[in-house]
């Protein structure tokens, strides 16, 4: 898929996963290459992105090789999908973009305590 968008995830995150997952069932996503960063087992997972960096943030590739991170990379996933093209074209104003940035910021602050009680959450259904 040379010519897809390529989306790098952190597949140990079971928040990261539960997302992914969503959005893989969604019409268009088999355009999309789905990468789990947290399976390579190289320092670099793409042209410009470490495996490092891949794991502390979302990121994608797109088509013509431009890394983009955050929320605007949530925001060029959307563009490909039907049923949030209407959000991805709304959050590529800049005001919208940067709120939903900063929004991202805030939840990668909260990121750890929320795996954890997802993890733990996990594992009493397991049982």
């Amino acid at each position: 898929m040379a010519n897809a968008l390529s989306v790098y995830f952190d597949g140990s995150c079971p928040l990261c996963t539960r997302e992914i997952a969503f959005y893989r069932r969604m019409k268009g996503a088999d355009a999309i290459s789905w990468v789990d960063a947290s399976q390579s087992a190289e320092w670099e997972v793409a042209p410009g992105l470490t495996k490092s960096a891949a794991l502390s943030r979302f990121h994608v590739v797109t088509p013509n090789g431009e890394l983009l991170s955050g929320a605007a990379a949530f925001s060029r996933i959307w563009l490909e999908l039907p049923r949030f093209r209407w959000l991805g074209s709304l959050t590529q104003n800049a005001p919208i973009a940067w709120l939903l940035e900063h929004a991202y910021r805030g939840f990668l602050l909260l990121r750890p305590r929320l795996q954890r009680a997802v993890g733990r959450r996990e594992l009493c259904r397991q049982k």
